[in-house]
């Protein structure tokens, strides 16, 4: 086994590693008769707003106003993801679409 090989398998054992023990850390912390925290708890319900904020913002990062397209891929897709969110309740049929129709503005309409 060359020096390669054998770095990348301790690579990959250390991901599968984090990736387990952050999976079940929380049922050792929180066993399920135990109360919850309150900072968790408080947690539990600000995240993923806080999540979903810094989402938009990282995507909107590079658009610009003031060349062309001027943003228009990015307002448009926002605004059918907002209005299909509001029409069906669902995120993934929400984001799913609003993905989609942004990729076909971008390729398409605003090369």
């Amino acid at each position: 086994m060359s020096q390669d090989t054998l770095k990348y398998l301790m690579i990959a054992g250390v991901m599968v590693l984090a990736t387990v023990i952050t999976r079940f850390l929380p049922f050792f912390l929180f066993p399920a008769g135990k109360k919850t925290p309150r900072y968790i708890h408080y947690l539990s319900l600000t995240l993923p707003y806080a999540t979903i904020g810094l989402l938009v913002v990282y995507c909107l990062r590079g658009m610009s106003v003031f060349a062309f397209p001027y943003g228009l891929p990015e307002i448009i897709s926002i605004a059918a993801i907002t209005a299909l969110h509001l029409y069906k309740g669902n995120s993934l049929l929400s984001i799913g679409a609003g993905t989609a129709l942004y990729m076909v503005l971008t390729q398409t309409i605003f090369r």
